[in-house]
């Protein structure tokens, strides 16, 4: 049985929710989207300690299928909730004067953001320039020295409730350099940008649902003295120290993997419609697009993705909650999870997409902006390639190791431990872990090495949690898919026609039962696409603007050309005439 949540299905049928978007004008999908955001947030009704402890709601939420409907409204949830109220949250623990703050922002009373990255620097925290200086007077002076420290893509204008951030800062003390740390400041009161502060509203980023993201820059801003989250005293071991500081962010690595599972529901859940609806062929033999096979591979792909992904984040969340494990193997567990997730759902979505032919291309039908949406969370908290370059890295060089399979003679354990053998030689070869011959000979693998290390997990996480058999051998059949080769190379027998029937059986063993696969799936409220009945296509119809009149216009007259009198044909003569026009 699919998870996807229902506390927010009731809001699917209030007119919030149910107004179509996509005619409005960017200003007006905004406000929608911060209203949408409300709404879920407040029907999950969490507590501060659901934020801590990450609990089972917390990863509900980050599974709505609200996501399928609006991005931009799922982006601001999990910036208020995971980002912001967590970081808050932590310190609020030993600071009570903070719980109101943190039970307004879980009530959506004020808006919250979360600003690490720069434009110039990215997530490479330790390059930050804006910087925070300590006054005499105990207060803080809060800068952005230069046009590459302004603050990057965080939506920061003035959106009809005040809007707190957590704004990440060069401490300097005196002249010292004392590292990295985090300070609440109001950025707006809703309306209007707070002193010192200015935010440029950037342009759409095109294809997605609109986000407000903005440059942010600070012009001697002073902050009150328990402005700072922790201490202003040198840390003892600063690199500890800032991992514990933006753990929120290797949290939200994990969470917006999450995010991609409604988003793969969604691809499903259309793909299946709209192939069932649309048929081909003469009056009389006309079959649903369903019927090829090529129509089926892609859906059905996915479907098996879908519940093996399922399994893998139950299997995930409950390492990543367990504070025992080693916070480095946590966080490789979030990066794996997101990486391979975010692959499945760029590839099939597409795959989908495409066999929807035109109707692919319109947002009204979701596709193009699902698309989008899952390229954004592949770039938040984390670009699933600088993650994989660092989780391969570390890991070839033994600094930790994730849990080994449970099934090690599996076609999917077989090719991670193949890979993870030949790029250590490799790496054992080179100088220096940060040699041009690393650069060149092992990162250009490590994103395969970190989707095949998360392939071979999703399948020892479906064995154990009893997924459907038929389900995880497709699964199986389509993670060996990327890496033909290696399989043809390595395992006896294995060639392309051996594959090909493999993936065949696969198919038509998964393929009687897809009905009750996407339906349990559980995504239909949320779907919008134009195209998945006759019904929702015809009303949308009569929605498109309608051009007519009465014009007429006169063809040019040759000249020297004699007038002829045109006999019109009868209408039992115009089939004959359309077969020899074609």
């Amino acid at each position: 049985m699919s998870a996807t949540p229902r506390r927010t299905l009731h809001l699917t049928n209030t007119p919030l929710f149910s107004t179509p978007t996509h005619a409005l004008s960017r200003s007006e999908k905004g406000k929608v989207s911060y209203e949408r955001a409300r709404a879920t947030v407040r029907a999950y009704d969490l507590s501060m300690d659901d934020v801590l402890t990450l609990s089972p709601k917390f990863w509900e939420l980050h599974q709505d299928p609200l996501m399928a409907l609006d991005g931009a409204a799922m982006t601001l949830v999990t910036i208020q909730v995971n980002l912001t109220t967590g970081t808050i949250a932590r310190h609020a623990v030993h600071r009570p004067e903070l719980v109101p703050l943190v039970d307004d922002l879980l009530a959506y009373r004020k808006h919250g953001q979360f600003l690490m990255t720069e434009v110039g620097h990215g997530l490479d925290i330790d390059n930050m320039e804006t910087t925070a200086t300590l006054l005499p007077s105990g207060e803080f002076l809060l800068n952005t020295p230069t046009p590459q420290a302004a603050k990057f893509m965080p939506p920061t204008v003035p959106a009809g409730l005040p809007t707190v951030a957590v704004v990440w800062a060069k401490l300097l003390v005196g002249e010292e350099d004392r590292g990295i740390r985090s300070f609440l400041v109001y950025l707006n009161d809703g309306k209007q940008m707070c002193t010192g502060i200015k935010s440029r509203l950037l342009p759409e980023r095109g294809g997605p649902n609109p986000v407000n993201h903005s440059l942010t820059t600070f012009d001697n801003v002073r902050l009150p003295p328990d402005s700072i989250l922790g201490s202003i005293e040198v840390h003892k071991n600063p690199k500890k120290a800032l991992t514990q500081a933006i753990w929120r962010v290797v949290t939200g690595t994990l969470a917006i993997g999450s995010l991609v599972l409604p988003v793969m529901k969604s691809y499903a859940t259309i793909g299946t419609m709209y192939s069932l609806r649309r048929h081909v062929g003469a009056p009389g033999s006309r079959i649903p697009i369903m019927h090829f096979r090529t129509q089926q591979i892609p859906i059905l792909t996915l479907t098996a993705q879908i519940y093996v992904m399922e399994a893998l984040l139950q299997w995930c969340t409950a390492i990543f909650c367990d504070t025992t494990v080693d916070p480095r193997v946590r966080h490789a567990i979030a990066g794996i999870f997101k990486t391979t997730i975010a692959a499945h759902a760029n590839a099939g979505g597409l795959a989908i997409s495409d066999r929807c032919g035109v109707q692919g291309l319109f947002a009204h039908n979701q596709m193009t902006t699902l698309h989008n949406e899952t390229r954004g969370i592949s770039i938040a908290e984390g670009d699933v390639l600088v993650l994989s370059i660092k989780l391969a890295t570390e890991m070839l060089q033994g600094r930790y190791t994730v849990p080994a399979s449970k099934n090690p003679q599996s076609l999917l354990a077989l090719h991670e431990t193949g890979l993870f053998e030949e790029n250590r030689a490799i790496l054992a070869s080179c100088s220096h872990h940060r040699s041009n011959d690393v650069n060149r000979l092992i990162l250009p693998h490590c994103q395969p090495l970190i989707e095949a290390i998360g392939h071979r997990m999703a399948f020892d996480a479906a064995v154990a949690a009893g997924v459907d058999p038929s389900l995880i051998d497709l699964y199986v059949a389509t993670a060996v898919k990327t890496d033909l080769a290696w399989y043809s190379e390595n395992v006896p027998g294995f060639g392309r026609r051996a594959f090909a029937e493999l993936e065949t059986k696969a198919l038509d063993d998964v393929l009687p039962h897809l009905g009750t696969l996407v339906g349990k799936m559980g995504v239909e409220p949320w779907i919008t696409s134009k195209i998945v009945t006759d019904e929702r296509w015809d009303a949308f119809v009569e929605t498109c603007e309608v051009f007519e009149g009465n014009g007429h216009v006169q063809s040019p007259k040759v000249p020297g050309e004699k007038t002829t009198s045109v006999t019109r044909p009868n209408p039992s003569s115009s089939s004959e005439m359309v077969r020899s026009h074609l």
